[in-house]
Parts: structure tokens; sequence; C-alpha cells
């Protein structure tokens, strides 16, 4: 029983400033096993214990992850590298010295104590150090690697604000550290680096060419001929490819079916749509709006920083907006814009599906 004057404790799933204190309870709480939200500059995570299976297990209960989906491990520097993997490149030193702090994931070969429930069970780990000051201070106070997938329920729309968490979670999580809305918006570039010649598994705002002048070669590029496309995705990785997060065909995925189109051909389909009594929602970042009053119509930059950081944020406005539809207009078929092509390409796969069944 606890003591008369015990004070009870903080109910759970709240979100919190991120103070010295809230930022210590928050390391305390990972340390007896518990999971929080905390913030990166790529999306919000959820963080575990990274050397403790049972507290890894509980991220996939709360986001009801596939077991044999492996996690990602942040780590407070790039000085914990060593801890986690067996084998590590000079190449993947120089990028991690170019890019660390930053939105680079590097897959290496895992040292024996890496728990299989980090790894989905694979001969490798995946390692970033990431560039969010509230999430530095957080790995620097619990000085070991917290394992942290995108802080939303498994291949819906990742989160970018402490609100999205709590609305996802709800008390399944600890806490939320409150950062505000992540810089980035999408997730980490995934890069190989446990075969012979580097691939980029997943893409992100680092890009290939940016690896290419550290390294001095152009890693492969996973789809690189149609990426975003049905095709690519679909077409999956070799049975030598590491598993990584976010691969599959279906993810970032809202509950009102998206549809892509060209710019063309956006407003006649939103007025057919309308026409058939549809409620149709349109994300555009060149087709001006039209001031038609059956749509509900979002302007996203056509800047491509811009877009990523918004992209997730609006995709849930959208979805939460009563629409029957909501139409993408296509992207720009060029490398800056990869990285989202690559996320909406999975979206509209994985749109239209009933939340509570994935």
């Amino acid at each position: 029983m606890s003591a008369p004057n015990a004070a009870p404790a903080p109910a759970r799933g709240l979100i919190e400033p991120p103070t010295l204190t809230a930022i210590q309870r928050a390391a305390d709480l990972l340390r007896a096993g518990d999971i929080v939200g905390m913030p990166t500059e790529t999306v919000y995570g959820l963080g575990a214990d990274a050397l403790n299976p049972e507290a890894v297990a509980r991220i996939f209960a709360a986001k009801g992850r596939p077991a044999d989906h492996p996690l990602i491990v942040h780590l407070p520097d790039a000085s914990h590298m060593t801890r986690w993997a067996s084998s590590i490149p000079k190449e993947a030193i120089a990028l991690a010295r170019a890019f660390w702090p930053g939105p680079l994931t590097l897959i290496l070969k895992r040292e024996a104590g890496v728990p299989d429930e980090v790894t989905g069970g694979q001969d490798t780990v995946g390692l970033r150090v990431p560039s969010h000051s509230i999430a530095i201070a957080l790995l620097q106070v619990f000085d070991s690697g917290i394992a942290a997938p995108s802080a939303n329920r498994f291949g819906r729309i990742s989160p970018t604000t402490a609100a999205h968490v709590q609305e996802e979670l709800g008390d399944k999580v600890a806490m939320v550290l409150d950062g505000g809305a992540c810089a980035v918006g999408i997730e980490s570039t995934i890069l190989d680096f446990s075969r012979d010649t580097p691939e980029i598994l997943r893409p992100g705002a680092i890009t290939a060419d940016d690896i290419a002048r550290i390294i001095g070669r152009r890693p492969r590029v996973r789809g690189e001929a149609d990426a975003g496309s049905a095709a690519a995705q679909k077409a999956g990785p070799d049975e030598n490819t590491p598993r990584v997060s976010g691969a599959l065909a279906a993810h970032y995925a809202p509950a009102t079916p998206l549809k892509m189109l060209a710019a063309a051909q956006l407003i006649e389909e939103a007025a057919t749509l309308a026409g058939e009594g549809s409620r149709v929602a349109v994300l555009a970042h060149t087709v001006a709006d039209p001031h038609d009053a059956r749509f509900i119509w979002h302007a996203a930059s056509a800047d491509v920083a811009a877009y990523g950081h918004d992209l997730y944020a609006s995709l849930r406005e959208l979805d939460a907006s009563g629409a029957d539809f909501i139409l993408l207009e296509a992207l720009p078929a060029d490398d800056a814009w990869r990285a989202i092509a690559d996320r909406l390409g999975r979206a509209v796969v994985g749109s239209g599906a009933d939340q509570d069944e994935t």
C-alpha cells in the first residue's frame, strides 16, 4: 500500500513542457521500462529503453506494430555507435560526422547484446543521432539508446506535434514531451551499410547526392527508376535486404481514401466527385483554389522543404474534415521530391482502411 500522504501518480498521456524536471522524469520512466513520446526533427517518436526487451514490447503493443518490424535506435552522440554496431565501415563514420545530429539512419551489423525485439530478429541495427534539442537532452540524461518509431498507430499518419501523439495513443504512453512542430516533418533517410554496396532503403531529407559528396560514390536507391510508384513499392527488396521502417506498400495513411492526380485533372475530378454527392478535400501546391464551396481546399507550399514540413499535419487536417475523398496534386518527378513522393505513394495505397484494422 502507498503511504497515506503519498502524492498520486501523474495521469498518463499528458503533454509536458520540456523542462529539466520533465526531461528527467521521462528518463526515469524509460529506465523503469515505460514508454514516452519524444520530439525529433523528423517526427515524434515513441521511445523505450532499447536494451529492455519488455519495454520495447510496449512499443509494439501501443502501436499495433508487427513484431518482425525493426526499430531505429536513437543515440546521444556518435561515440555510442560501437555499443550497438559490431562492424562500422569508414564511410559510415564519415557520414555520421557529416550528418549527425540529423535525419540519417545507418543500418549496420549489430552487436551481440542488441535485443532481437529491436532488430526484428535480423543481424542488423538502425542507428541515428537526432538533432532536436529536446531529444538530445533526453538522450544525454538517459545515456543509452532509445528505440523510437513514430508515435502513432501502425501504418497511419506520422505525428509532427505533441498533440498528434496524444490524439493517437492517449494513455498508452506515459507522457509526451512537447518540442513544438517537427522541423523536417518526414522520417529520416535510411542508408544500409550492412552489405558491400550502400543502399538507401527509405528516402528522406538527406539525398543520394548528399551522401555521394561525403563518401565519393553514389549509393543505390531502392526503386530509383520509379520512386513513389505502386510498382516500385510492391516489388520490394531482395531477400538479402534488411527490413526497415516505412518500407511497406501501405503506410503513412489516412482513413479517408486518397487519389493522386496530375494538376490538369485535379479540379475536373473534384467537380465530378462533388457532382456525385461526395464531399471532396484537395491538397494542391500549384493549382490555385477555385473558391468552389463544394471543395475543402488546402493550399500546400510549392517549396519542397516547406511541403515536407507541413505534409503530415495537412493530411491529418484533411482526414478530419469529413471529406469522402482527398485528392492530391501529383508531385514533380525529380530527386528533391523523392522522399515526399515515397510517403504519399504509400499513403495512397494504405488509405481508406478502417483505422482500427491496421
